[in-house]
């Protein structure tokens, strides 16, 4: 978290200098993999860095963002597919005229244009070997090892533009030139770009519960979808000819673009308030409550034309502003609990890909007569699946929740789950005879907190980044 708070420091620092203006309010982005742990780092890197955080999005929600401001009325279903430095997701996201929704979302964050560079690395130490004819493992000199790595992503990149390069390694006094051709680094990556399209496949499977039986656009983001065979793959396999758009860049300009959003939608909102005299907390609220006779259409257009005004921006886009971003949530959560046969499960009360914010109930029974407590596990996993192994899930939280004396078996323990935009999760447990309850909010132990986390941000005010 305090490496990322100095990147952070750095990036704004940059659009300082750049602005003429101070930056106090951040909008960070994540691979939509990121469970709640990586996402309450994020959190927690911007707020070691001295900014509000207002909210964490995902990458690929962000590029559609970006994709979608383009001048365009089209609605469309797109499919984005993020491979990037380090994580490979894939999207579908429905474009509306005043709304962005994330259908569902797959992938994984151990995937990315890396692997794609250590492949290369293993074929130089292989044909290094070959040719000084010794079994030596080159990698285990640190030097070797750095210059193998900046050798390799910088040939991936020739080979994006050229049939062969030829690359140099030197080891032990000993030189070798190796000529490496595209056909045999697509050979060697094959099953990497392979596990992408099977990722791609599985989520579609996804999309159809939900009724999405096909999509419109199929766009790249993400540095390592220059590579050519990415977008051939593609092609052959889904019949449609994806678009590179704006690899690199993609990602910050729509969350630069949610973050013009979020202000707007502030003097939006206050506009309204002081206007109408009634508490508006979201501009999400607004069709509801005109829909409720709360507040009239023209209370909005007045307030749109007010801040129009004020900002300097035209009417369209600051209506615009107002369009809605919807997501999922790209893991299951729920708790370890006893099947009928005894069995120690995961039963999984919100499932992957629901959309968010959400708020599911379930209950589940004590065991014994007299019982004097519950333990409650918190899992998080990667399936759809209602009941699964203990194994296959990652315990993210536990809490306990003390019982009332001379209780009867099976008493029900109602457990509520409610997961935020950004993936945060709130969860109370109440045993329903004395309406005892414990409440938990997840932000787990491997996340920096507490005496650590102000430490760290007295350090990060203290310090300068160049």
């Amino acid at each position: 978290e305090e490496i990322s708070a100095y990147i952070l420091k750095k990036l704004t620092q940059d659009a300082e200098q750049y602005l003429g203006e101070k930056v106090t309010d951040v909008v960070i982005t994540c691979p939509a993999y990121f469970g709640i742990n990586e996402r309450e780092a994020t959190r927690k890197a911007g707020e070691i860095a001295g900014f509000n955080v207002r909210q964490i999005i995902n990458e690929p929600t962000a590029a559609a963002i970006a994709y979608g401001s383009l001048d365009s009325t089209d609605e469309r279903v797109v499919l984005v597919y993020d491979l990037g430095g380090g994580t490979f997701d894939i999207t579908m996201i429905d474009i509306r005229k005043d709304s962005v929704e994330v259908i569902c979302t797959g992938g994984d964050h151990h995937l990315g244009g890396k692997d794609w560079d250590d492949r290369i690395v293993a074929y130089l130490v292989e044909k290094f070997q070959a040719e000084t004819k010794t079994d030596e493992d080159i990698l285990d000199d640190p030097d070797t090892w750095q210059d193998l790595q900046l050798s390799a992503e910088k040939a991936k990149k020739i080979l994006s533009q050229r049939p062969k390069t030829p690359i140099s390694v030197t080891h032990g006094g000993e030189r070798v030139k190796i000529l490496l051709e595209r056909e045999k680094f697509e050979e060697l990556t094959e099953d990497l770009l392979e596990r992408t399209i099977e990722f791609t496949r599985e989520m579609l499977q996804e999309a159809k519960k939900k009724g999405y039986n096909r999509f419109d656009e199929f766009i790249l983001v993400g540095g390592a979808t220059r590579m050519p065979h990415v977008k051939e793959r593609i092609q052959k396999e889904f019949s449609i000819t994806p678009k590179v758009f704006d690899p690199d860049e993609a990602v910050a300009k729509g969350a630069a673009i949610y973050g013009w959003k979020l202000i707007l939608n502030d003097k939006l909102i206050q506009r309204l308030s002081t206007q109408t005299k009634k508490p508006i907390r979201d501009v999400e609220e607004i069709p509801e409550m005109i829909e409720g006779e709360v507040l009239t259409l023209e209370d909005v257009k007045e307030a749109v034309r007010h801040v129009a005004d004020e900002t300097g921006y035209t009417l369209p886009s600051v209506e615009s502003s107002m369009m809605r971003v919807k997501n999922v949530t790209s893991k299951s959560f729920g708790v370890v609990a006893h099947n009928p046969y005894n069995q120690e499960i995961v039963y999984n009360i919100v499932l992957r890909n629901t959309t968010v914010p959400v708020s599911r109930r379930q209950n589940f029974y004590t065991a014994v007569e007299n019982q004097k407590s519950v333990l409650i596990r918190i899992m998080e996993s990667e399936t759809s699946r209602v009941e699964i192994p203990v194994p296959t899930a990652v315990e993210i939280k536990t809490a306990v929740l003390n019982l009332p004396s001379n209780l009867p078996a099976d008493l029900p323990i109602e457990i509520t789950f409610v997961l935020n935009e950004e993936g945060r999760l709130h969860i109370t447990a109440v045993e329903t005879s004395e309406s005892r309850q414990v409440e938990v909010l997840v932000d787990t132990a491997s996340v920096i907190q507490g005496e650590d986390f102000e430490r760290a941000k007295a350090r990060s005010q203290s310090l300068t980044i160049h």
